[in-house]
């Protein structure tokens, strides 16, 4: 009873194939409308469409070719071949094999369970039995296992076998037909080899296509953390500017109305400023100036009670390099200003023929790294030093003999260096929709 058990959890499981085939046949065949719908708006659009509108790949796709069995069925209609019944049950059991084979060929984990090789071995045995007993049309089930074999087998090892399984096929079919075997051979090896070619190739196919979906999401992931890196460096310093400004503004209305309004303008200007590069952030068009950087860090310092002292040596810099040094400087500053305690803020930029170095030391107690180094997601010390690395350069924060000093390196002029400034200071049109979402969160 134990080859009974195995034929019906064979059949349940041929029947569930079957019945998920047809499941994802009539999901399709229901949406058929809004599938070729979204296809043509698409390619109107100009866009690449994902996937060209059509059934999903399964069994169904091989199965007429089962009709090449029609020459055996009607031979045994016919009363042309001996023994009819131990024909038609081998013409139902070919079938039921080739059914069951093809079903599992396209879900990879079933494609190379043990059982379906085992049918495949079945499925070779009674094809050879039903050619060696009946010859003529019934040597035409060679070529369709050679189609089932090359539906399963897919590997290095499938020309090996294509080629056995066509030598086979031709030296059985010989003991009838002779020298016309090597026909039945050929259609044989041919079946192979072009069915496990296009099903192999429209696998990678849908594997680029997954792949290509996962890039693009990873593309909108590091938009988002990018537009959320920017935001936070804009905030954080535009919004220590104001607090340091406003509470000088407070400190000086009673004694010095001027010098009030004074502070209350700036806080004006900074905010007015503020809205601007929140703007350009969003569209991705902002650039960032080191001299600019280095006069907002200046009033910053100074509306702070905090004296600055601000060097700068060395030839031109590149555009790239300015935007980069210039996050440095708005960090650091911004850090300096919150944090540190320090009364003297010294900032430094060294250029020379290969690379260009960026110092910003205070004389307070350090505690400016702490909230810096724990940024998360990108923000911080933490993200300039990412955005550094990936331009070939470095970013070391630390205590120093006199406070606390960050300095940065920088290559003046590189490929890495210009893409590293592309991705931190522009965004693609295509992804600002997307982003723009985050900005909430990222605030």
């Amino acid at each position: 009873m134990s080859w009974a058990r195995k034929f019906s959890c064979h059949l349940h499981s041929w029947q569930a194939a079957v019945g998920e085939a047809r499941e994802a046949q009539r999901h399709w065949k229901e949406n058929k409308g809004q599938f070729k719908a979204e296809w043509k708006a698409s390619r109107r659009a100009g866009r690449q469409c994902e996937e060209t509108p059509g059934p999903p790949p399964t069994g169904f796709s091989l199965l007429p070719w089962l009709l090449m069995g029609l020459g055996s069925l009607s031979n045994i209609l016919q009363g042309k071949t001996p023994d009819p019944w131990i024909g038609g049950a081998g013409l139902l059991t070919f079938n039921s094999l080739y059914i069951y084979i093809v079903f599992r060929a396209f879900d990879r984990e079933r494609r190379e369970a043990l059982s379906t090789r085992v049918a495949l071995l079945l499925m070779g045995l009674v094809t050879t039995g039903l050619a060696l007993g009946y010859g003529d049309n019934w040597l035409l089930f060679f070529p369709l296992l050679g189609l089932a074999t090359g539906a399963v087998l897919r590997g290095p090892w499938l020309g090996k076998t294509g080629l056995l399984l066509a030598a086979f096929a031709g030296a059985v079919s010989a003991v009838h037909d002779g020298w016309n075997g090597i026909n039945i051979a050929y259609a044989t090896f041919l079946s192979t080899m072009v069915t496990a070619a296009i099903l192999s190739l429209s696998e990678a196919v849908r594997e680029l296509r997954a792949a290509r979906e996962e890039l693009a999401l990873r593309a909108v992931e590091e938009e988002r953390l990018r537009f959320s890196r920017d935001l936070h460096d804009l905030l954080g310093h535009t919004l220590s500017v104001i607090v340091v400004k406003s509470e000088a503004a407070r400190r000086l209305a009673p004694r010095d109305m001027g010098a009030a309004l004074t502070q209350i303008t700036d806080i004006e200007s900074v905010g007015r400023q503020a809205l601007t590069e929140i703007r350009e952030a969003v569209t991705g068009y902002r650039e960032g100036s080191l001299s600019t950087e280095l006069d907002r860090a200046r009033s910053a310092l100074t509306a702070a009670g905090i004296e600055p002292v601000v060097r700068r040596s060395g030839p031109p810099l590149t555009p790239q390099t300015e935007a980069l040094l210039g996050w440095v400087v708005r960090e650091a500053v911004t850090n300096a200003v919150r944090h540190s305690g320090a009364n003297r803020c010294e900032i430094t930029v060294a250029g020379a023929a290969e690379r260009v170095r960026l110092t910003i030391a205070d004389n307070g107690d350090g505690t400016s790294a702490q909230p810096a180094v724990a940024g998360i997601g990108g923000t911080g010390l933490k993200g300039l030093t990412e955005r550094l690395a990936t331009a070939g350069g470095s970013l070391r924060a630390g205590p120093s003999p006199r406070g606390f000093a960050v300095t940065a390196e920088l290559p003046r002029d590189s490929e890495e260096l210009a893409t590293a400034a592309l991705a931190a200071t522009a965004t693609a049109s295509a992804s600002a929709s997307a982003t723009a979402t985050t900005a909430p969160e990222a605030s």
